[in-house]
């Protein structure tokens, strides 16, 4: 098995993990992909018309996006990338954008994709549940 199917494979678990355990936040999940065919990264439609982006590499990079800034002016994002920046976060290169690209806290996600996706549908449902976004 080559590292192209590998990561196709955990995207296609994190999709399963996605429909099974937060339905009531999903309405919608897509694969998306390269010119070349290889998995790019998946999104995750939400039913308040927002949407989280997972990009995951081989090497261990990972982005957890959630996109909302057409909907209330927000982001939010657990990432990894290694940004000088942000040395001084305890967590780094693990780091948190809370709400914009420059608050950025510590980053307590899991390193596990599978547990990775559930903690941050978790946060992005309770964040829904406190703004009245879903009962």
């Amino acid at each position: 098995m080559n590292s192209r199917s590998s990561l196709e494979e955990l995207f296609n678990c994190i999709v399963e993990v996605v429909l099974a355990d937060f339905s009531d936040i999903a309405v919608d999940v897509q694969l998306r992909f390269t010119p070349s065919g290889a998995v790019e990264r998946l999104r995750i439609f939400l039913l308040d018309e927002s949407f989280v982006d997972v990009w995951l590499s081989m090497s261990g990079k990972y982005s957890y996006h959630w996109e909302q800034r057409h909907v209330r002016g927000l982001i939010h994002r657990h990432d990894n990338a290694p940004h000088s920046k942000w040395k001084v976060i305890k967590t780094f290169p693990k780091h948190f954008h809370d709400g914009n690209e420059d608050n950025v806290k510590e980053s307590n996600i899991p390193d596990d994709a599978l547990l990775a996706i559930s903690y941050f549908l978790c946060f992005v449902r309770d964040f829904l549940k406190k703004s009245q976004r879903i009962s």
